[in-house]
């Protein structure tokens, strides 16, 4: 922690002499991002032979992946196709001629998706492409694939509106959901509305992301999710590692009831370093929230710090990306808290370099 550069949160003229990249400004593109990327997913045909899948497999990695994992989770109980992600080097074996594989990398040069989608090529699948450009683009161009093209300079996780808007403009047009359209208007609306509570020029005392972000610092991030928030838990763990430079882990009811909880005993001294976050939504099953209200008590039980969080919204998709901005949100945060400019991951940036030269 560079205590020498911690910020005042209620003195937004401070915030640059960490935010060199001025990540507060992407932060605050979010809601006019998603309606961009939807309407810009709007324009573009795609082939028909497109309506003839059974599988939808999204490769990514990163920013790059977690909106395949959003789409998935909100197409769970709609979806009579299923749609998975895959994150690594080699494509599931059972890839076919009638699977649809999105190739997602926002630079178009990450190489695991590069692997996968060589071997997509391969197994002649019907292929669709998410990127700005890179060695992705080319090859796709090369082989006169469909290419969903845009242009947003930032980190990839910044873009996360247009890894995750187009991806549920075309599920619903091939049909594997309803017509949502009325709902993205409504979810675009809800993020305006309430990130006027977690922008810069809100005091500390009636802004719960900065709020939040006070509470984390200096405490191992827990996040739990469950059912359309799971992978919501997700996105709040990966922002707190890469702004906030914070260790952070996500798990998902009901499962860590069969397991976690178990743990909270040993080793004792690390109950006095975690801090659970526990995102509810109103449309959780009547059994999941008897199961947050249980968790709740063994946490308070065992001594350990935790807060449960939630927006008000009209549906699970505003809900979800609501819940999404206040978690991206606490992350800045929780970098100036920190000392440290949310923007560069000089870690994964090493971890390529290594990479190359092998």
């Amino acid at each position: 922690m560079s205590t020498d550069k911690i910020v005042d949160l209620d003195k937004p003229a401070s915030y640059r002499v960490l935010d060199s990249d001025d990540m507060l400004r992407k932060l605050n593109e979010f809601p006019s991002l998603c309606r961009q990327a939807w309407d810009l997913a709007m324009q573009m045909d795609l082939p028909p032979e497109f309506t003839g899948i059974d599988k939808v497999v999204i490769l990514g990695m990163g920013g790059s992946a977690i909106g395949g994992d959003l789409v998935s989770s909100l197409a769970l109980t709609e979806s009579h196709v299923p749609i998975s992600v895959c994150r690594g080097y080699d494509l599931p074996a059972y890839v076919s001629d009638h699977t649809l594989v999105i190739a997602n990398s926002y630079s178009g040069n990450t190489e695991e998706t590069l692997s996968c989608f060589e071997q997509a090529v391969k197994s002649k699948a019907k292929i669709l492409v998410m990127t700005t450009g890179g060695k992705l683009k080319a090859r796709a161009d090369s082989l006169n694939m469909p290419v969903f093209t845009y242009n947003y300079k930032s980190q990839p996780r910044a873009a996360l509106p247009f890894s995750f808007m187009p991806l549920l403009c075309f599920i619903q047009k091939l049909g594997l959901v309803r017509e949502i359209t009325a709902e993205v208007d409504e979810m675009i609306k809800a993020l305006r509305r309430q990130q006027e509570n977690y922008e810069a020029d809100m005091p500390l005392i009636n802004n719960e992301a900065k709020k939040l972000a006070s509470a984390l610092r200096g405490y191992l991030a827990v996040i739990y999710g469950a059912e359309t928030v799971s992978e919501v838990a997700h996105r709040w763990k990966t922002q707190i590692n890469e702004n906030s430079k914070t260790w952070a882990f996500y798990e998902v009811i009901p499962e860590l009831n069969h397991n976690s909880i178990v743990g909270y005993e040993f080793p004792a001294d690390i109950r006095n370093k975690v801090f659970v976050v526990m995102l509810v939504s109103s449309f959780f099953s009547s059994r999941v929230q008897i199961r947050y209200d249980v968790v709740g008590r063994l946490l308070n039980k065992a001594g350990i710090r935790f807060k449960t969080v939630s927006v008000s919204s009209s549906n699970r998709l505003s809900e979800m990306m609501s819940l999404i901005l206040l978690g991206d949100y606490v992350s800045y945060y929780l970098a100036l808290l920190n000392g440290v400019d949310p923007t560069p991951i000089p870690t994964i940036d090493y971890l390529k370099e290594e990479l190359s030269r092998k």
